[in-house]
């Protein structure tokens, strides 16, 4: 599903650069679920910005299956992500005009796609939001929120799915539902599932934890947490 060789990434700060990824090599079977661990800073939102295509490596090459990202235009990469991936932002990203169902049809008809409500319509029932379907973003709790953005991710069953701290936002015994939503419906669409966390009961969840630690990757079937 995802190959990475030698990746490294910096960003301009005042006169300088921070080199924030260091030659990441790294593959993802497809069907996996796989949690990016590490201390703020570490780059981890940045390696999941790369995956999408949203930000573009100083060096290395990242493929998508099959597809090298370095390869394709703005256009082409808007296309890929519309086909093939799922994002899942911290912050929700909800347009705020559009009501929950509005949301969750947007990228199908975008697409294209002819039964757009129809989908959108199934997919908010299995978040267990049918009942909000006409209600605006500031009409929703956080948790509805999310479960209105888990929607829209998943609404065109992608096979990639990239989450960003998707409990962030969220107390403890929300961001558990969430949580148990967000597992639930990537088993039962057999998605490939990466997720960026500071959550240690999430990340143990998957089936591996990848460690981003000054810029390096470290990564095992297992990973120990510090207390």
């Amino acid at each position: 599903m995802i190959k990475l060789k030698d990746v490294s990434m910096s960003y301009a700060v005042e006169q300088s650069r921070v080199s924030v990824l260091k030659e990441v090599t790294l593959e993802i079977k497809s069907g996996e679920s796989v949690a990016i661990i590490g201390p703020s800073g570490s780059g981890k939102t940045t390696l999941l910005l790369l995956l999408a295509g949203l930000d573009h490596p100083d060096a290395g090459s990242i493929e998508i299956q099959g597809t090298q990202l370095d390869e394709l235009s703005a256009d082409e990469l808007a296309d890929l992500r519309r086909d093939r991936m799922g994002i899942v932002f911290q912050s929700f990203h909800l347009i705020p005009s559009l009501t929950a169902l509005g949301n969750v049809t947007l990228p199908l008809e975008i697409a294209g796609d002819a039964d757009a409500r129809a989908k959108a319509r199934d997919t908010l029932q299995r978040v267990g939001l049918d009942h909000r379907e006409s209600h605006y973003p500031m009409q929703l709790s956080g948790g509805e929120q999310q479960r209105v953005a888990i929607a829209r991710a998943l609404v065109h069953s992608p096979p990639l799915l990239l989450a960003d701290e998707p409990t962030g936002n969220l107390d403890k015994a929300t961001g558990s539902a969430i949580s148990d939503l967000l597992f639930d419906l990537h088993a039962n669409s057999g998605s490939t599932l990466v997720l960026v966390t500071h959550d240690e009961s999430l990340a143990r969840r998957c089936d591996r934890q990848l460690r981003l630690d000054g810029g390096a990757l470290v990564e095992g079937q297992t990973y120990a947490f510090s207390a």
